[in-house]
């Protein structure tokens, strides 16, 4: 099973949308629309777990955190992210990072 965590970016949420409107023309059916979603699940988890090759590092004060069902979520303030190795600096007030365990999350097949 992968994350469904992507869902909730602007291309999973263009994507529902979509989804939805050809299930209210009647163009496809339901279950059709949630293969496809599970399908944009996989695809997204692959493509990060596999094809992004560049590394950031990051430092801010760390306002609150959470541990729950092996899911941990951060919220950080006046956060600054440096691109490795360029050393780019970006800088941001608040930022929240939801980190999963991508171990075993995919069944071996």
């Amino acid at each position: 099973m992968s994350y469904q965590l992507y869902r909730n970016t602007t291309l999973g949420h263009t994507l529902q949308e979509s989804l939805d409107e050809l299930i209210r023309l009647g163009q496809i059916s339901p279950n059709l629309a949630l293969q496809v979603l599970l399908q944009f699940d996989k695809a997204v988890n692959n493509a990060l777990a596999n094809r992004v090759k560049s590394k950031i590092s990051f430092k801010g004060k760390l306002n609150t955190y959470r541990f729950c069902d092996n899911v941990w979520t951060f919220v950080l303030n006046n956060v600054e992210f440096r691109e490795l190795p360029v050393q780019e600096l970006t800088t941001v007030d608040k930022v929240k990072i939801v980190a999963c365990d991508g171990k075993g999350a995919e069944p071996k097949g």
